[in-house]
């Protein structure tokens, strides 16, 4: 595919009448989702594509982005 999916294949799920469908255990187990977890759902319409991360590793992501923007913009700044 030409790097454009260089993950694992988990098989499929089919969406019930409520829009509802179940996560295969392998790709919960790998990526320690829990009953109970909040998921971030994000979307590439143009390309008919979503991706699921968990709310706290989003979380996570966002404090360690917002130290690595600061870092750099007081270095900006002393110049």
């Amino acid at each position: 595919m030409n790097g454009f999916f260089k993950g694992k294949v988990y098989g499929t799920a089919t969406v019930g009448e409520r829009g509802q469908f179940v996560i295969p255990m392998d790709l919960r187990k790998d990526l320690d989702i829990k009953a109970g977890d909040r998921l971030m759902i994000f979307a590439k319409v143009d390309r008919k594509m979503i991706s699921i991360m968990r709310e706290k590793d989003f979380s996570d992501f966002l404090q360690k982005a917002s130290k690595v923007i600061s870092k750099l913009e007081s270095r900006v700044g002393k110049k």
